[in-house]
């Protein structure tokens, strides 16, 4: 039986979320429709709208469901930058941080391309956090927009989005927030940030894949990227009720406990994280080791291979990631350890660890004691070898 930790990548559906899904799958009616059952339809998704805004700290009117968290990245992203240059005032620097997800690089870089943009890339420390000094320095009021994560996806470092709120307000400049990776395992409040936009997604949290959501301060402005009925307040398109209904039930069991289970998820992380520096006393652990996500560990592993090592502790009956991406059979490392000051050779060797809430402190000890020898049988193979070990 294998044994999941790539919670980070998704996690399993909760079983009150399956059920409320199956439950609202079979309801009849378009939201938009004024007929009996399309209000019914939009009753039930009105109804999902007010539990996730209320389980992020948002009003109702601010929650934008999308098709997920890529989705409402992109939306975040280039509708406050078209919303900033809509005007005879051009604005076209976006500071980003090279750390960021995919989701954010290639669409800042789609930006630049396409839109003239101009990419201000914001320096990281060697735990993966944003320059604050470096952002407030390059504030100006040429500056379309500010986009940031609320944790490193990868390495699991929490941000200084409060802080980076302030000062982009004080220029007059708005920031959006990707807390994707970090809704549901720490405390999100959208108000209490005061951003102009923060991104979530459903299936990181027990929900299902393909609904996603941008919250959107009531001051803010941001130009569609879907056109066609203007059935949301920035998306058209016909709303995914029953998605929504399920996203509503993960989200609001996610956060009502959210201090008992995060408590939780910390201990067995810190269970791990000495585990594993016991067994393989070489290994690195990497992004802050306080400041972070509760459910993230992640490594680098002197001499391996990340793409071998995982490979190897998948046949152990292990699910982790590397963090890396392997394309045409050319490894590619990291691009936030390679931010974070490493070389090439260190990055490829990385490994995350994600847990969540079905994770048990059994399954901690099985993958320790299955580590020391994936780690001896990947460095042995070194990197000649790596091609291989996968089967190709």
């Amino acid at each position: 039986m294998t044994i999941y930790l790539d919670h980070a990548a998704t996690t399993p559906m909760r079983s009150s979320v399956v059920a409320a899904f199956a439950a609202a799958l079979p309801v009849v009616g378009n939201p938009s429709s004024i007929h009996s059952q399309g209000q019914a339809a939009k009753r039930m998704l009105e109804e999902a709208r007010e539990a996730v805004a209320a389980s992020i700290g948002a009003d109702s009117v601010e929650v934008t469901f999308t098709s997920g968290g890529t989705e409402a990245i992109n939306l975040g992203i280039k509708g406050l930058y078209w919303a900033r240059n809509s005007g005879a005032v051009k604005r076209r620097r976006i500071l980003v941080a090279h750390a960021e997800h995919h989701a954010t690089i290639d669409a800042v870089e789609w930006m630049q391309t396409h839109e003239g943009a101009e990419l201000d890339w914001v320096p990281v420390d060697a735990f993966g956090r944003v320059d604050v000094g470096y952002l407030r320095d390059a504030l100006a009021d040429d500056v379309a927009l500010v986009t940031m994560l609320f944790a490193n996806n990868e390495v699991g470092t929490l941000q200084p989005v409060s802080e980076v709120s302030a000062i982009a307000r004080a220029h007059g400049v708005p920031v959006h927030v990707d807390a994707v990776s970090a809704f549901g395992y720490v405390p999100v409040d959208f108000h209490a940030l005061d951003v102009a936009a923060l991104s979530v997604s459903a299936h990181k949290i027990g929900g299902p894949v393909g609904v996603g959501a941008l919250v959107i301060a009531r001051s803010a402005s941001v130009t569609p990227l879907i056109h066609g009925g203007s059935q949301q307040r920035a998306r058209s398109g016909t709303m995914d009720a029953p998605g929504a209904v399920a996203f509503a039930v993960a989200a609001r069991e996610a956060t009502a406990a959210l201090a008992e289970h995060a408590s939780r998820l910390a201990a067995l992380r810190d269970s791990l994280i000495a585990g594993v520096r016991a067994a393989v006393p070489e290994a690195v652990l990497r992004g802050d080791p306080l400041d972070r996500l509760p459910s993230n560990a992640h490594f680098t592993f002197p001499g391996c291979e990340g793409d071998s090592l995982l490979f190897l502790l998948d046949v152990a009956g292990f699910s982790v990631s590397t963090g890396s991406a392997c394309q045409a059979g050319v490894p590619e490392a990291s691009h936030v350890l390679l931010a974070m000051g490493l070389d090439e050779p260190t990055a490829r060797g990385a490994l995350r660890i994600s847990l969540g809430e079905s994770t048990t402190a059994a399954e901690i000890a099985q993958f320790v004691a299955a580590l020391p020898r994936a780690v001896e049988q990947a460095r042995d193979a070194g990197y000649s070898d790596r091609l291989t070990i996968l089967g190709r």
